[in-house]
This record gives structure tokens, sequence and C-alpha cells, in this order.
């Protein structure tokens, strides 16, 4: 279970904790598991909720312990909430970054669900270990534990977006509101060494899908006896990943890339158009060239038949020969005169 405290700043849209306390909302009965030193719970209270603790330390504060309903000190891995609390009493069960902690964060839901009243809630929040600083810190071939953050060397479960939605159904709970707070790589507890890295991959990696979410938020209900899982609700960032994205030397690294790219392609289009015309203008070459050839044999078998015919002819008699040329000559006439008055006619 989480065993550092947590930073409870209601103005703040882009804290963990402050928003589960926002989402909660007043006047309900909570259990919060991991309590800690009570920041939350102390923020709950405030708003008039009533609320229990349970953690494996006891660190909180005589002042916090007196608004607290109940504070039991007790491993919920080896002690399940279900022995240490009455059954469908609480309005939510929080867990503020608690589940990675645990071996095995499933039995602990499924055990936690039947502390929910009929219209209960569970309220997590979870790191995301596929945070751009993590994926940078990887590609320089690091994995360095911190005392708190996205690598806390207490945690023992790791989740991406996808992998903790699935750990909130596989507990027969429906997700209602998912949430992420958002920060950029070179802002959080893991050193990020851009330098060491490819020209443009810090850039390149903060656009990635789910890159910039820091940790994620949801509510979840028990689902009815019969219920379909319904559609897990959109994503809504806390912070607009724009607002929260730097630009800097690695933002102009990527717009350099990209515009050298861009040139590179356009040179590459250029190229396959003058390849393609040089293509269409060989297949017209290649086509004028056939149809020479064809008029080449047409004009070879036309002298052919042309010197067969003067041979005929040459072996008529003489009194027929005359007639025979005559009748020849006529027969081309008509031809010969309708060139020449295509030819006249040519402007």
């Amino acid at each position: 279970m989480s065993r550092y405290e947590a930073e409870i700043d209601l103005t703040n849209p882009n804290n963990s904790q402050s928003q589960i306390v926002r989402l909660v909302g007043a006047d309900k009965t909570v259990l919060d598991v991991g309590c800690s030193s009570g920041e939350t719970a102390a923020a709950l209270v405030e708003a008039g909720c009533r609320v229990s603790g349970v953690d494996i330390e006891d660190t909180t504060s005589a002042q916090t312990r007196a608004m607290l309903e109940d504070l039991v000190i007790a491993d919920i891995q080896q002690r399940p909430l279900t022995t240490l609390f009455t059954p469908k009493s609480f309005d939510a069960v929080i867990f503020g970054d608690v589940l990675e902690h645990l071996t095995d964060p499933l039995t602990t839901l499924r055990d936690a669900v039947e502390l929910l009243a009929p219209e209960g809630r569970v309220y997590v929040s979870i790191p995301n270990v596929a945070h751009a600083a993590v994926r940078l810190s990887l590609l320089a071939g690091r994995w360095d534990y911190t005392p708190t953050g996205l690598l806390d060397a207490t945690h023992v479960r790791f989740f991406t977006r996808e992998s903790a939605c699935r750990l909130l159904e596989d507990a027969g709970l429906a997700i209602e509101v998912l949430q992420s707070t958002v920060l950029d790589p070179l802002e959080t507890e893991i050193p990020v060494e851009g330098a060491h890295l490819p020209p443009a991959v810090v850039e390149w990696v903060r656009h990635q899908p789910d890159a910039l979410n820091y940790q994620y938020i949801a509510t979840a209900r028990l689902l009815a006896p019969g219920e379909a899982p319904p559609p897990r609700p959109p994503l809504e960032p806390l912070l607009e990943p724009a607002e929260v994205r730097h630009q800097d030397s690695h933002t102009e690294e990527l717009r350099e890339h990209q515009r050298d790219r861009h040139a590179v392609l356009n040179v590459r289009d250029h190229i396959i158009g003058l390849e393609a015309a040089a293509v269409a203008a060989d297949a017209r070459a290649q086509r004028a060239e056939a149809r020479q050839v064809r008029l080449k044999s047409r004009i070879k078998e036309l002298r052919s038949d042309l010197l067969t015919l003067v041979e005929e002819v040459e072996r008529l008699p003489q009194s027929r020969r005359t007639g025979a040329l005559r009748d020849l000559a006529r027969s081309l006439r008509p031809s010969r005169e309708g060139s020449t008055q295509e030819r006249g006619t040519k402007p």
C-alpha cells in the first residue's frame, strides 16, 4: 500500500488525489484504503463525509485519527477487507495509488466490492507505466526505481490504461468515469537524458497515445446481476496535453526532421513523376515503331502485288497489253485524284 503522503490541493485540476476527493463528493460513507497520514481522509471529512481508514503502517496524526470513524492498521493482503469492515457499509471505497503495491490487486478488489452499499462506487488512481518518461528511460536502457512516482521502489505491479481498465472489469465493476493526470516527460521524477537519444525521438514519444498520461483515475460501480459489461467511457485528461507538453529543442528537432522528410518526399514524388513520363513516352515510341513496322510490311505487300500485275501485263499479247494498261491506269486514277483534292483542300 502507499507509504507516502498525498498532496491534496483542490485548486489543482491536475492532481489525482484531489480529483478523487472531488469525484467522491459530500456526505458519503467512505473507506480510504492506504490512508497513509490521512490527507485524503481529512479533505473528505471537511467535505462532510464519514471516513474510515486502513493502512499497513500507522502514520496518521492524532488530529486526523480523531476525525476518522475508524482506523485499522493491517496488511490487507493477509487480512481481507471484509474481515476488517462490515459488508455493504460504504458509499465509496478508495484505492488511491494502492493497487500497484499489491501482489494480487484483483483479489483485493473483488473482496472490496463486498463492502459497497447498493449505490456504492470504487475510486482508484493508478500510475501509467507507459508514460513518456518511462518509455524514454527504457530507450536509453534504464529502469531506475525512485522513492515515489511512476517507478516507486515499492511498486510490485505496473499498469497501462488497458490493463488498469481490465483489472476493474475483471473485478465485476463497470467503469463510469476514466480520467488522467498529464505531465511532460521532462517534468517527472524520472531523469530523461534527451541528448543520448536519437534526434527528435523525445518529441515523437511525447505525441504517442497515452504518453503524457501520468496517472489514471477511475470511478466504477458493481455490475447488476445478469448485466452485460457496458462500453468503457472515453478518457478525459484533467488538462489538455498541449497545455503540459513542452516546446523546446526537441520540438524544433522534430520539426526540422519533418521538414527534411517533406523535402525528400517532394523529390521522390518528382522522380516518380519523371519516371512515369519516361515510361509513357517509351510506350508511345513503341507504339509508333509498331505502326511503322506494319506500314513497311504493307508497302512491301503492295509492291509485291504491283510487280505481279506488271509481270502479268507483260505476258499478255501486244494487242491486249495496251488495253490492260489503260484499264489499270483508269483504276488507279480516282484514288490519285482524291488524294490531289485532299491535298488541295488543306489550309
